[in-house]
């Protein structure tokens, strides 16, 4: 009996371990991206509006793979999907870092791939396995992925020049924490299959009732267009700083500082939110954080100014994406719809999300100056404040269905 306790005991430490090690991995393949965009540019040959799709063609993948993860979940069992999901992410980190044009935007999208299963998958492990502490799991899952994308948008500028090993050893490096998650998710597996829990199962879907919620689909563009404001700033961000008169390296550290200062609203929001009906307040409080920031960027050229307005846009940008993860929880009833609903939104969340670096370079190589690409931004938020109104509503997405459903049977 005292065995088997302290088997359990160790299996939920392993899997709180394993969902951090997981979170680890969801953004610095993509952040590292950010602050030597520019020596990639000059190295490869690439216009802006092209250097962009290093950080939209993850986004793509995103939108790709996202529909189809919970049935392969499903099929395969979730901890042979995130190893599986690992396994991409290593090999598209390995041969991204190749000085060549096909085999760089090959690797970016065998990247974006990887991350796409453990984005998924995630939010309805959260719901399965810990179904009355969603917000306090996600606040875990968004503080460590958040930790880790700023360590890797400061590291890259220094391990590129400082230890003068090149941007490709600078963004290789951050493939070990996907060999860590392979070793904790196969002892999770087999672990598992040794306890009366069972695997964790997804829908196998195949009608389209989500796509036809409205909710949902407030979900999704809240989604959609706070991650299009996220990689838009992540890509281009030290570029603006830069243009404005901030050196490069220092330009870097400043999108670390963004993602840092965010940490506290990555762990708060979730948290919060999960203890109120309805989340406008808290889509509003975060929408203003936005606009003063994106309007400090645009109207502020001083050092102060601009690291004021990069400390606004850095809880934004945390604070909104935390908000948005915890909405694939709390808008569904179960753990089956949680990710039905994460596979919805991400996938039609991150095709929205794909466009915004690749248009915003194309808007600044159009125009010559960041005045437009950043008024284009704060209308964006505008739009993520219209949308999370609607999302933050104290409501579940497929009740209208449901109750139709019963009362035919009825």
């Amino acid at each position: 009996m005292t065995n088997h306790y302290s088997t359990r005991q160790l299996y939920q430490w392993l899997l709180v371990a394993g969902i951090i090690i997981v979170a680890f991995n969801l953004r610095p393949a993509i952040t590292s991206v950010g602050p030597v965009i520019g020596i990639i540019r000059d190295d490869v040959g690439l216009s802006n509006w092209s250097a962009g799709m290093l950080t939209s063609l993850p986004l793509v993948a995103f939108a790709l793979v996202s529909p189809i993860a919970p049935r392969l979940g499903n099929r395969f069992t979730n901890e042979r999907m995130l190893i599986a999901g690992c396994l991409l992410l290593i090999f598209g980190i390995s041969i991204r870092s190749v000085s060549i044009m096909l085999v760089l935007f090959a690797g970016t999208l065998f990247v974006g791939m990887g991350i796409a299963v453990l984005n998924v998958l995630l939010p309805g492990v959260i719901k399965e396995k810990f179904p009355r502490k969603v917000g306090l799991m996600t606040s875990v899952y968004s503080t460590s992925m958040g930790t880790f994308a700023a360590a890797a948008s400061g590291l890259s500028i220094p391990l590129a020049e400082g230890l003068d090993i090149g941007w490709q050893l600078a963004l290789l490096v951050w493939g070990l924490p996907a060999v860590l998650g392979i070793f904790i998710w196969a002892y999770l597996s087999k672990s598992d299959n040794d306890t009366d829990d069972g695997d964790i199962t997804y829908p196998d879907v195949h009608d389209n009732r989500m796509w036809k919620s409205p909710l949902a689909w407030q979900v999704a563009c809240f989604m959609g267009l706070q991650s299009f404001i996220f990689y838009v700033t992540i890509s281009w961000l030290p570029e603006i700083l830069h243009d404005n008169g901030m050196s490069i390296a220092t330009a870097g550290w400043m999108l670390s500082i963004a993602q840092f200062v965010g940490l506290p609203a990555s762990f708060i929001v979730p948290v919060v939110a999960d203890k109120m009906k309805s989340q406008r307040i808290l889509v509003l409080i975060l929408g203003v954080f936005a606009l003063s920031g994106y309007s400090g960027l645009l109207l502020g050229h001083s050092f102060i100014a601009m690291v004021i307005s990069t400390i606004f846009v850095g809880v934004t940008l945390s604070g909104t994406f935390a908000l948005a993860l915890t909405f694939l929880g709390m808008r569904a009833n179960n753990a089956k719809h949680a990710s039905e609903l994460s596979g919805m939104a991400q996938s039609v969340g991150y095709t929205l999300a794909a466009v915004g670096p690749m248009f915003i370079g194309f808007l600044y190589d159009v125009n010559h100056t960041w005045t437009v690409p950043l008024m284009t931004l704060i209308g964006v938020v505008l739009m993520v404040m219209t949308f999370g109104m609607g999302a933050g509503r104290d409501r579940y997405v497929l009740d209208t269905e449901m109750a139709q459903t019963e009362e035919t049977l009825t």
